[in-house]
């Protein structure tokens, strides 16, 4: 680590030359979510016992009720498109480190039968053949190459 101070009143950097490399869990619902996606081939969701609210990705307390969340449901491999964007921006994608081609269409989904949105890569770059409200359907990697993580889903197609 070096420390640059050149001129009182000046801010002080700091430059790490050392890899701070780090993990974090996705935890228990998490893992079961990505296991499902990866063995099965499909989405599952948690329903809150309280309001009946079906979250996608699983998460552990309803935000509304705050009630535990224990009862796992399965979901559709179909959503709707309820919110998106077509980037332009380069940048490093953290889950390859390879810098992501663009332009590319990220969006919120709304996959059928959960009350919660999910977001990922639609397979689209045009502007006049998306919009919100259209039906898209989830493309998985062939079992064999899924490893249980978010790139086991390549994209979502439109399907309308």
């Amino acid at each position: 680590m070096a420390y640059t101070h050149t001129k009182p009143g000046e801010k002080l950097q700091i430059t790490f030359t050392h890899s701070m490399p780090y993990e974090w869990s996705i935890g228990l619902y998490g893992s079961i979510f990505f296991q499902e996606i990866k063995q099965n081939g499909r989405f599952i969701g948690i329903r809150c016992n309280g309001c009946g609210k079906v979250y996608v990705p699983p998460r552990r307390v309803c935000g509304p009720c705050f009630r535990e969340l224990t009862e796992l449901v399965p979901l559709s491999d179909t959503g709707v498109i309820t919110a998106f964007s077509i980037v332009n921006y380069p940048f490093i994608d953290p889950n390859s480190g390879f810098q992501r081609p663009i332009p590319y269409t990220y969006g919120y989904i709304r996959l059928d039968g959960a009350d919660s949105i999910f977001s990922h890569i639609i397979n689209e770059t045009d502007l006049s053949k998306i919009k919100v409200g259209m039906k898209v359907r989830a493309v998985f990697k062939d079992k064999k190459d899924m490893q249980g993580n978010i790139q086991d889903i390549l994209h979502f197609d439109i399907i309308e």
